[in-house]
């Protein structure tokens, strides 16, 4: 599951910086690399949304655990 948790993490931290990059200079990466409206783009945040919900459990996790436990 460790492996699992650290995939979720990447992305998660991925689609941050891609927010903040489109936050701070209207910028999108991800549309930038892939073509606009591709599937790839689609798949990438699926990816990014379902890493997010992963992260809320690990969030929730017993502090006094191990988290990768």
């Amino acid at each position: 599951m460790e492996i699992i948790y650290k995939i979720c993490l990447v992305f998660a931290i991925i689609g941050a910086i891609n927010w903040g990059l489109i936050g701070f200079f209207d910028f999108n990466l991800v549309t930038a690399i892939f073509e606009e409206g591709s599937i790839l783009v689609k798949i990438i945040y699926s990816l990014v949304g379902i890493s997010g919900l992963v992260c809320i459990g690990i969030l929730f996790h017993h502090i006094d655990s191990h988290p990768f436990e």
